[in-house]
């Protein structure tokens, strides 16, 4: 296995196929149900580099004899020298699963799987070499985390790590496979099946989710090595890389299960703002009928209720992000009294994974999402402020119209009365000279 080292470096950080180590079918039951042998699993090396396979094949065979060893490598030395020289020159395609990938697409989601590459069978089936990432709830009850994964056979800290359960809950399963539960309800583990660990989120640990969304939970992998070699754990180049050699040496796991922690918190953070993107990308699409309709003018309808509600949203996912999350943090609580190097691992993944480039790209789409907001909500208090002015107006008109009816109506009372006065002041003249005719003719008939 030393013989691997030297060339492990270069190949992990050149973007050349697909590196990953593999148990040999010793994938053990997910929780502890049957007391099994330890068995030791022989892990070999696949890859696409020629001198990786003549290397393997060369440790392989220095265990039968030296000529064999001899005989092979010249002639696989003489088969190296008749392939053409653009053969080593060609470039080989990225990893499926490299961290700018995860990151692009925990950004823009899934791509679209052609019906050849979707019944391609996966080289990650047994999960040896995987580290997968689930968020699926808003957050998780840390005792109630705990509580279920004891109920199942699992052993808490099993190396010792000294971490809180309110901070992280860690648990191993019979094939060596590493789960690491998050307050921020993201689980994280290491070398177990996906399909595992689908089942460990949308079933056993469902109990203990706050606010759970099976339905659209995100899923993140990569992959990973394993470096007997190194002190330190790296990321090299699309390859988490983990430093092992105090665990081969002295059989001390803690060491090794630090960096895990470290990496699967910045994992478990990139999961987490992958939620926050899918959520963001769910509401634009919902307003993004509102610029089509200001474009309208003020014609178009629009409701305030659907504007406080947009409002609402965007407030709570702006608060998820900024405030009630570590999201933003340099540095989570969880390493503050831990050491400088747990620090460096969770900054590394970060960088690797986009994690400060995604937030800022959050933030400047929220904060136009927030404008369209703003400017519907303007839009809506000027239509209703030209709205109110054209009620006053109009009521101001029904006044006015009003008023002229009854001064209509009170000439007429003036004239109906003027005319019935002169009638009557008609008829008592009338009456007066007939009285003052009858004395007259009463004065004539007695002088008569």
């Amino acid at each position: 296995m030393k013989s691997l080292l030297p060339n492990l470096r270069p190949a992990a950080t050149r973007a050349s196929g697909s590196i990953t180590l593999k148990a040999r079918s010793c994938t053990l039951p997910f929780y502890p149900t049957v007391s099994l042998p330890a068995a030791p699993c022989r892990r070999s090396l696949f890859t696409s580099s020629v001198r990786l396979q003549q290397q393997d094949g060369s440790e392989s065979r220095s265990r039968t004899s030296p000529t064999e060893d001899t005989r092979d490598n010249a002639t696989t030395n003489n088969k190296k020298s008749s392939q053409p020289p653009t053969a080593h020159n060609k470039r080989k395609p990225p990893l499926k699963n490299s961290l700018h990938r995860v990151a692009i697409v925990a950004q823009k989601g899934v791509p679209s799987k052609s019906p050849a590459a979707a019944a391609a069978p996966s080289d990650q089936e047994d999960g040896s070499s995987a580290i997968s990432a689930v968020c699926m709830a808003e957050s998780f009850d840390m005792d109630e985390v705990a509580s279920i994964l004891v109920t199942h056979g699992f052993s808490l800290d099993p190396d010792g790590t000294g971490f809180e359960a309110t901070e992280v809950v860690h648990a191993r399963a019979l094939n060596h496979g590493d789960i690491f539960v998050f307050p921020s309800g993201t689980i994280v583990t290491w070398a177990l099946p996906l399909e595992v660990v689908n089942t460990l989120a949308t079933r056993h640990l469902l109990p203990a989710a706050e606010s759970p969304f099976v339905d659209s939970k995100e899923v993140e992998d990569l992959e990973f090595l394993v470096d007997p070699e190194q002190d330190q754990s790296r990321v090299s180049g699309d390859v988490v890389v983990l430093g092992t050699r105090r665990e081969a040496e002295a059989g001390d796991r803690l060491d090794t299960t630090l960096a895990k922690i470290a990496f699967s918190s910045g994992l478990a953070r990139s999961t987490k703002l992958a939620v926050l993107e899918s959520a963001l990308t769910r509401y634009l699409e919902s307003t993004r009928h509102i610029p089509d309709r200001l474009s309208q003018g003020l014609k178009a309808p629009l409701s305030r209720g659907l504007i406080l509600q947009k409002t609402g949203e965007l407030l709570n996912l702006r608060s998820q992000l900024n405030h009630y999350n570590d999201l933003t943090d340099a540095l989570p609580d969880l390493f503050w009294d831990s050491e400088e190097k747990l620090e460096t691992y969770y900054s590394k993944i970060g960088k690797a994974l986009d994690v400060g480039v995604r937030i800022k790209t959050l933030n400047d789409k929220m904060t136009y999402a927030q404008e369209v907001v703003n400017v519907a909500q303007d839009v809506l208090d000027i239509s209703e402020k030209m709205t109110s002015e054209k009620h006053s107006t109009r009521l101001e008109w029904i006044i006015i119209i009003l008023i002229a009816i009854e001064v209509v109506f009170e000439l007429r009372r003036l004239y109906i009365e003027r005319g019935d006065t002169f009638e009557e002041d008609v008829l008592a003249e009338l009456r007066r000279i007939r009285a003052d005719v009858d004395q007259q003719k009463e004065k004539a008939d007695k002088t008569a």
